[in-house]
């Protein structure tokens, strides 16, 4: 599982990290890090899918919300007796709290 996770991170965070160094043009003397390149990039995709260039960020912005919201999905189903169990403990522990500062609160 920590493989799988770093392999879904990995690239999302190499991603995230090119666009947001190039949106700005942050380039450090690294040509694919400059705006030019940025823009060449979504130009040759948006040509490929037969988009506007524009409207490629924010489909690739749900595409890695919607991959997130599998993979967690995916944690929590292989998790799902811990969690179980850490509720049922949360649940017990607030009930047993709740009924001391009843007792407490009698006159």
């Amino acid at each position: 599982m920590k493989w799988f996770l770093i392999l879904w991170a990995g690239p999302i965070a190499l991603l995230g990290s090119w666009y947001g160094l190039s949106y700005y043009d942050m380039n450090f003397g690294i040509f694919m890090l400059t705006r030019d390149a940025h823009d060449l990039v979504f130009r040759i995709y948006g040509h490929i899918l037969g988009i506007p260039p524009e409207d490629l960020p924010p489909l690739v912005l749900r595409a890695i919300v919607f991959d997130s919201f599998l993979v967690f999905g995916l944690i929590a189903f292989r998790r799902r007796r811990q969690i179980a169990a850490w509720w049922r403990a949360r649940r017990q522990a607030s009930a047993a709290l709740a009924s001391d500062e009843s007792l407490s609160s009698a006159p």
